[in-house]
């Protein structure tokens, strides 16, 4: 059976590879994006988050490798709560199929995608986000990563990401249906 530290490990670059494979996946729909006469918006704040997820990492390392932290007794419910989240993040990028990046991209006259668990909530990828900063240091002990990291991510998504990407979600509505160019193909 694998030693706490080997679990560690393991599950970090799981999250490594699936964070890498993420960005793949963002870059080729960017492209995509582009293609159509897409373009970004929040350029700016998109350093915050790239920190955000650095602190987690770097966090959960110094937490469980210097201070040695030990996991809780209950270490299974938030390692169950990150999986079924890390289902939901899968749900969230096929549902929103060539739309879902990691930067805020839109087309100009393309509505929402509202399908999957995007017809019940309103950015649920952010959630699942939520989730994942939360469960993956809790589950090894890291309550200060947990902590730290939680309450920065909350405040840039509510008060910086979610308001821009509104914004830009009804900009780019807005200007497709004042110039007639309402696409609508694959949302």
């Amino acid at each position: 059976m694998l030693e706490m530290n080997d679990w560690f490990v393991v599950v970090m670059i799981g999250v490594i590879l699936q964070r890498g494979m993420e960005l793949s996946i963002a870059k080729k729909h960017t492209e995509w994006i582009r293609s159509r006469g897409g373009y970004e918006e929040g350029r700016g704040h998109y350093p915050l988050l790239v920190i955000i997820h650095l602190f987690l990492f770097i966090g959960l390392f110094v937490e469980v490798t210097i201070f040695r932290v030990t996991p809780p007794f209950w270490w299974p419910v938030p390692f169950l709560v990150f999986l079924i989240a890390q289902g939901f993040r899968i749900w969230c990028i096929r549902s929103l199929g060539p739309y879902w990046n990691t930067r805020i991209m839109v087309i100009p006259g393309h509505q929402p995608v509202v399908r999957g668990p995007y017809r019940f909530l309103r950015h649920p990828n952010y959630w699942v986000v939520i989730t994942e900063i939360l469960t993956l240091p809790v589950m090894f002990g890291a309550y200060v990563t947990a902590t730290i990291t939680s309450l920065f991510n909350l405040w840039v998504l509510f008060k910086v990401r979610i308001p821009t990407e509104e914004k830009a979600l009804a900009t780019a509505m807005l200007y497709g249906k004042e110039t007639g160019s309402l696409e609508g193909d694959e949302t």
